[in-house]
């Protein structure tokens, strides 16, 4: 397997549907929302097995001191190649310069993860969000 990594947001409203869809996450619903959010992003990273699309990882930053990373994520059948790490690693080298790179993972078995990457967990933080569905 030779993947590609391309930070770009070259990538078509279909491509992205079906990424997102691939890990059933709610906003893949929603492709043309999506795309408009993912075009405006301040970083996008793809990875690509030739032609598809098969891992994405998207930060928001304020251009000097935080960068919130939302969004990695990997097709099932890609998963366990260490594309997500790659994915990370390439985004934290990106902001090695910023006081912070903040992260908000939504599943707690994916906390491990981040962990073995650097992430620590807030002694006081606690995750909130509103959700407009």
């Amino acid at each position: 397997m030779n993947i590609e990594y391309r930070e770009t947001k070259d990538f078509t409203e279909k491509e992205i549907e079906e990424l997102f869809l691939s890990v059933n996450w709610l906003s893949g619903k929603y492709p043309s929302r999506l795309i408009k959010a993912l075009k405006s992003s301040s970083l996008v990273i793809t990875a690509w097995d030739g032609s598809k699309l098969v891992g994405l990882i998207r930060a928001l930053d304020d251009g000097e001191m935080v960068a919130f990373l939302h969004y990695l994520l990997v097709r099932p059948d890609y998963q366990g190649n260490g594309i997500a790490a790659q994915l990370l690693t390439i985004t934290k080298k990106r902001y090695k310069d910023y006081l912070y790179i903040n992260i908000m993972p939504d599943e707690r078995q994916n906390i491990s993860f981040y962990q073995r990457h650097g992430f620590t967990l807030l002694d006081d933080g606690a995750a909130m969000q509103i959700r407009h569905l």
